[in-house]
Order: structure tokens, then sequence, then C-alpha cells
């Protein structure tokens, strides 16, 4: 007798190929049938009709330390994450030497946004090297599981002190080769990749530039060969793609006999760069390297509100004396004082803050639900302002102080340059890209794009009106067995017997996001920005029901996976 048997279910099963009508059993944590009437399992359950699917693999996530305080990992838990992996773009906190874990936290703060109040409670830095950071993970219950990677900040921070965390300064070979030991040994106790970042983007809660940025091929070699030597691993990177970026990269990967996986989107300073490195991309392919592109499936959105940690008045001196006010009184002051209104327009500070919003305005949105992640540019601050010949910040500020204040606006700030998601059509389609760029757990004060794998359901394949959509299947793919396996889990992705059952159990008709909203739920009353979701019936992780309409039914099966694993 099988352990659960889900009858009467329209299965897609992450190959890509067509979806069928089936019954599908689980024993002793994998799929024993996939087909036709199944025999009796201890757990029945009716699926009506109802969409089942791999569960999600999110490849790009930072619960670096949210892993180690929060058993449900939300928000993924919510939307159908089963498998997810962290220690990307070079940040991280192991390995650790005692007494330097301000440094990687004031570094996860301005890379991630993540505030040094909730790490520094969060936390406790029971661990030194990367081997007992994964130790203390693994004694972790939870709800899914998750994989990490070594960062090329913390390592290098590890290794070479002070110095470590000036990206200009150079390591001396037996530093390169100390890091390489570090690297192989992670690698071997279960690692699953190494990451660095090579952004002007990111940069320490002191303004610093990220540690990695422009470290010379020579470290990066040494890494490599540690890489080759351990035979397993993935190099995942973060990089503006300046002054050839990607061929050393390319070369990197082909010293470690590593698969390359990099973040490609398309950055608004320079909107036609993703086109030459999806080329690289795919002339890398095409001389037999494993290489792909990391895309996202909607805009990264900015979320600008009196609550999240951005919005056009945050440093209005106005702002700055109302701080601490508590939310009500300062709402009820900004509504109903007509004075202070006017001051907040007519005196905003002349500043880079106030020139920089400013800019950010025309790609600003009001949030409706249904959200709308195709919105038209007729429909932004700056187009509404010039019909109402008013000042764009009367608009913002007229919208923010909608819902009691707490309204956010929608600021696309990347992967809309041209209004649309053209670009974003382009990159999802491309054989060369799998789905990325989700950044779950990181800038919590005014992201969430952890539930884009929701949105691509609900956007994609059913409701956008603005330009051509993709195939279910093609898309439940793109974010089951091609994320999976880009990090060599062989294990999981597919709903075909012998794989690991990990499945949602989908409403299709009724799937979608929730409007995000800003809890104060972190350690020290942190605040982070959520959106939740709707339609996942049932979530199954090693064929043990996890979430149930949405709520968790209180079973943490999740595990720390160690290494890559073999398909069936």
């Amino acid at each position: 007798m099988d352990d659960v048997v889900v009858r009467d279910v329209s299965v897609v099963d992450g190959s890509g190929g067509q979806r069928f009508n089936a019954d599908v059993a689980v024993r002793d944590g994998k799929f024993s049938h996939v087909g036709s009437k199944a025999g009796r399992g201890k757990i029945e359950v009716n699926g009506n009709g109802l969409l089942l699917a791999p569960g999600w693999v999110d490849i790009h996530t930072h619960y670096d330390g949210q892993a180690m305080w929060d058993s449900f990992l939300t928000p993924s838990s919510w939307h159908g994450v089963t498998t997810a992996v962290f220690g990307n773009c070079g940040v991280g906190f192991a390995p650790v030497i005692a007494g330097s874990e301000k440094y990687l936290i004031n570094l996860m703060e301005g890379v991630e946004d993540i505030p040094e109040a909730v790490l520094s409670e969060g936390l406790d830095f029971n661990w030194q090297t990367f081997p007992e950071y994964m130790n203390v993970l693994e004694q972790k219950k939870r709800i899914l599981d998750v994989g990490t990677q070594i960062p090329h900040a913390a390592l290098r921070f590890y290794v070479m002190g002070e110095r470590g965390a000036d990206h200009e300064s150079r390591p001396n070979s037996e530093e390169i080769e100390k890091m390489g030991t570090l690297v192989e040994e992670a690698l071997i106790k279960g690692a699953l990749g190494f990451s660095t970042s090579r952004t002007i983007k990111h940069k320490s809660g002191d303004g610093s530039y990220t540690p990695s940025l422009t470290a010379k091929e020579s470290e990066l070699m040494g890494i490599a060969r540690a890489m080759r030597r351990a035979g397993r691993g993935v190099l995942e990177v973060n990089s503006d793609f300046a002054d050839n970026d990607f061929e050393v990269l390319r070369r990197v990967a082909y010293e470690a006999d590593c698969p390359l996986t990099v973040l490609l989107l398309q950055v608004h300073n320079a909107p036609d760069l993703w086109r030459d490195t999806l080329a690289r991309i795919k002339r890398a392919r095409g001389n037999g390297q494993k290489v792909n592109g990391q895309v996202g499936t909607r805009p990264i959105g900015m979320m600008l509100g009196f609550q999240s940690s951005l919005h056009p008045f945050v440093n209005h001196p106005i702002l700055v004396e109302m701080e601490s006010m508590p939310h009500n009184e300062k709402i009820y002051q900004l509504k109903n004082n007509k004075k202070i209104q006017e001051r907040l327009i007519a005196e905003t500070p002349t500043d880079d803050h106030t020139a920089w919003i400013n800019s950010l305005l025309s790609r600003t949105f009001r949030l409706g639900d249904p959200l709308n992640y195709e919105p038209n540019i007729n429909d932004s601050i700056v187009s509404v302002a010039k019909r109402e010949n008013v000042d764009p910040l009367k608009i913002a500020l007229k919208w923010m102080l909608e819902d009691n204040g707490k309204a956010l606006l929608y600021h696309t700030f990347e992967n809309y340059y041209d209004g649309d998601l053209r670009v974003t059509y382009e990159l999802l389609k491309d054989d060369a890209t799998i789905c990325g760029l989700g950044d779950a757990g990181a800038h919590v004060g005014y992201l969430c794009d952890a539930g884009s794998m929701t949105s691509m359901l609900e956007f994609w394949v059913k409701g956008r009106a603005r330009g051509p959509r993709l195939p279910l299947e093609f898309l439940i793919k793109k974010q089951t067995k091609d994320t999976a396996e880009t990090y060599g889990l062989f294990d999981r992705g597919l709903i075909k017997p012998g794989y690991k059952a990990d499945f949602n159990l989908i409403d299709l008709d009724n799937i979608s996001v929730t409007v995000p909203r800003v809890d104060f739920d972190l350690p020290a009353g942190g605040k982070r920005v959520q959106q939740s979701a709707r339609g996942y019936v049932k979530t199954f992780l090693s064929g043990i029901e996890v979430m149930a309409d949405g709520h968790p039914t209180g079973q943490l099966p999740g595990k720390l996976i160690r290494g890559s694993t073999q398909a069936p």
C-alpha cells in the first residue's frame, strides 16, 4: 500500500511535456506511481482535476540568516517552494572568525537590506568554519529543503582579515591557496557551490564596495582549481559584465569544470547589455560549457510607502521629525494638516536622494487588486500628475496616504526600461535561461519578489494582456527541473516514479498573489514587505503534507541538502 495517493489530477510533470490526467502515488518519500488508476493509499486525496506540479526549486534566495530562526521560511513556503538555495551573490555568514561577526552583518545589511538589529538578534554565530555553519543549519527543523553556497566576501575576510574587506587589496599566493582549500573542504562537506559578486550595486552598510568586486583572475583561478579538485559545485555570479567580465568568468568556470550561473536582467543604465551577455552565454553553451542566465518573471519591484524603507519623503525634515511617532498618529497629521502637506511638496531637500527619487516617479505606479505587473506608463505618477497639472509628489503623497498610510507604490526598478515586459518575455522564452532573481529573504524593507513563481502562473499563463503569453508546461520546467539540475539536484523537479515527492496541488483558476503589505515580525521587531498567495491547495515535501490552503500543517520534514544528488 502506498503512503499517499492523489487521484484525478492534471499533471504537469516538470519535463516540459504536455499535461495529462493521472493518479499520483507516493511511497517512502518518493513517487511510486504516475499514471492510470493507482492502488490504495494510507492517505487518499481527491484532486478533483486540479493541477499537480513539482514543488518550486528557488535557487536565488538569501535565507542565510532567516534559516536559523524561521522554520517556515516565509514567504517562500506560502508560494509552494519546496527547495531553496542561499549563499548567493558572495555574501553570507560563514566562515567567520569569532569577534568579526559585525562585519558580515554590516555587509549583509548593505548588500541585501536586512537590518543589523534583525541579524544581531536572530543569529548567535555558534559556528566559525563553513562546515560548522552547515552543521548548525542541519540541526534546525524546517518546512522545506535548503542548500547553501560558500560566499566569496566572507571567505576573503576570513582569510585576509581587514585587508579582505577592501576589494582593491590583493591576496598573496598563500592566501589564495588557503581560500581554495576552504572552498574545497566546504564543497566536499556538502556546499552546493561558490558565489561571488562583481557589481557596484553591492555595498556594505558603511558604503564600501563588496570585497569581491574587483577580485583578479588569479584569485578566482585559485578557487576554480579547488572546485575542480572537489569535483563538484556551481559558480554563481552577480556581475555588471563590464570590461569583458563574462569572458573572465567563463574561463574560471572552465578551469573549475563546473556549471556557471549568472544573474541576467535589463538594467536601465545599460538597457541593451543583456543582449550581449545572453549571446555570450549561448556561445559558451555552444562550445559545450554548462552556463545559464537566471532571469526574473516580472519587473524588479521596489515598494515605496510610509511603512517601507523607501519613499519620496524619507529624507524630508518633517518626516525625520515625525519618525518616532506611532504610525496612526503620524498618518493622521499628514492627512489632516494641509500646511504639512504643502511643505512636504514645496520644501523638498536638495540632495542626491531627492534627485534619485524624482527620477523614479516616471516608472512608479499605484498598486491595485488584482495586481498588474505590466502597468502602462500612462498610469505612472508622472503621467497622472501631468494630466492633473500638479506636482508628481502630490500624487505620490495622495496614493501613499491611502489605506491609513499603509498603501505601497510600485516602482519598476529594473526589467522595465521600455515600459513593458517585452525584454522579460525574450529572456524567459530562451532555452539558455532559468528562473531566478526572486531574492527571497533579502531587501526586506522595500522588495518582495519571493512570490514571483506564483505571479508567473497568474500573469504569463493566464493574465497577460499587452503581449504574448507562455505555455504552462514550459514555465513550470524552468522553475523546477531546470533550476534543480543547475545545482546538481537530479532527484527532484519531476513528477516521475523514483523522484522525490515534492509537489503542489494548485487551483490554477484561482492562483494569484496578494497585495504586498508590511509586517513587523522579524527579530527585534524588524519590518519586511510580505506577499501571500491564493490557489495553493496543498504542498507536499518528501510525501508529507506541509501546507494546506495557505496554512502550515505543522509538519517540518525539511532537510539540509549536502552536495549534488543522482537521478533515480
